[in-house]
């Protein structure tokens, strides 16, 4: 059984910085393609970065370009989310999901959002 669990939001000031983890288990994590996702207050699902199972290629919203950095570690069968210069308009529940290759990122989020607990990141001065 696939779980999967977030961890390392709260309460930034804009412009301040957050790294969230995604742990792993019950996957091939060290092939497995992954990506992060946010439900915003007004229930909007968006997808927010991928990464490659080797690590390599990274993919971003154009939202979070330039501020977040997606990373991988294998052997800990984690994946993180370092975010930096936060604005308020990051403020959302941040999951993480395994992907398939088949599978549309909203409905991949949406999914997530349903069953998952996710990690709540505010921002706010």
């Amino acid at each position: 059984q696939v779980q999967l669990v977030e961890s390392g939001g709260g309460l930034a000031q804009p412009g301040g910085s957050l790294r969230l983890s995604c742990t792993a288990s019950g996957l091939a994590f060290d092939r497995t393609d992954m990506a992060w996702y946010r439900r915003t207050p007004v229930n909007q699902c968006e997808y927010v970065a991928r990464i490659a199972f080797t690590g390599k290629p990274t993919y971003y919203a154009d939202s979070v370009k330039g501020r977040f950095t997606v990373s991988r570690d294998n052997a800990k069968n984690a994946m993180y989310l370092q975010m930096d210069n936060l604005k308020p308009e990051d403020t959302a529940v941040y999951y993480c999901n395994a992907l398939d290759g088949i599978t549309a990122h909203a409905a991949m989020c949406s999914y997530r959002a349903a069953v998952a607990q996710g990690t709540q990141v505010t921002v706010s001065s």
